[in-house]
């Protein structure tokens, strides 16, 4: 059973930057997908970004040249960096894992609120 548990959220301005962690348990997470997932409050939930076990990564568009997704295997923990947040930003993150990369992982973390204020 993968246990998943985001920090790092908060309140930032418009411009400013935020690094999320997700620390994982039960799993090694080198073998998994690892993905963030946004919703923003009455709005479906959406992908942001993915981090494939070989390192390979994919972001949706509104994010790319300004999230970054990262990993540490030997901390178990995923990353992502957000620098030049917009209020379109405003959201609860989830960090999600898989054995493979899907819309719709089998293991998240209960969320973190970022929000971003113009």
């Amino acid at each position: 059973q993968v246990q998943l548990v985001e920090s790092g959220g908060g309140s930032v301005q418009a411009g400013g930057s935020l690094r999320l962690s997700c620390a994982a348990s039960g799993a090694t997470i080198s073998s998994y997908c690892m993905s963030w997932f946004r919703r923003a409050r009455g709005k479906e939930r959406e992908w942001v970004a993915m981090l494939q076990s070989d390192g390979r990564t994919d972001y949706r568009a509104s994010v790319k040249g300004r999230f970054t997704a990262s990993k540490d295997n030997a901390k178990h923990t995923l990353y992502l960096q957000m620098n030049s947040l917009k209020p379109d930003d405003t959201a609860m993150y989830y960090c999600a894992a898989d054995r493979v990369c899907t819309s719709r992982p089998d293991y998240w973390g209960q969320g973190t609120q970022v929000t971003v204020s113009s």
